[in-house]
């Protein structure tokens, strides 16, 4: 099993950064690569849609919003891993009004190396936090 994790800080606090980040259904409003998020049995699962037109179906594990996180697994995806679940939390930073945020998977490479795939999910959360550090520094990640 592979694992990957990566953290930046974002210019807001935990409280904002959660309120954005914490609905499993969110994707859209901070993440511009997924312009589309349906969610299914109750909220429990979310089918996203990519820019590029391929569909991602995940199911919500857990969800603990006094920690600020939660839990999903893929149940398909045009990835080549399986056994792919991931933890999105929202960390205080001492002494500061701002957050860190963690993104961190665990997968099985299928039909790759395991450097290949470390490599694949640590460019996804790289960009998804990225991506979300310019939506609360004040840039929409939908267009208008």
């Amino acid at each position: 099993m592979a694992t990957t994790t990566a953290s930046l800080d974002v210019p807001a606090s935990p409280d904002r950064t959660w309120q954005l980040i914490g609905g499993f259904d969110s994707l859209p409003d901070w993440l511009p690569y997924i312009p589309t998020s349906t969610p299914g049995e109750g909220g429990r699962v979310r089918t996203l849609v990519n820019e590029d037109g391929g569909v991602i179906v995940e199911r919500l594990e857990f969800f603990d919003n006094d920690a600020r996180s939660y839990g999903y697994s893929i149940l398909s995806a045009p990835f080549p891993v399986t056994g792919y679940r991931s933890t999105l939390t929202v960390h205080a930073v001492p002494g500061q009004d701002t957050a860190r945020v963690e993104w961190s998977g665990t997968f099985t490479p299928d039909g790759i190396g395991e450097d290949e795939a470390v490599a694949l999910f640590q460019g996804i959360y790289r960009d998804g936090l990225a991506a979300l550090h310019r939506t609360l520094a004040g840039e929409t990640a939908r267009p208008s």
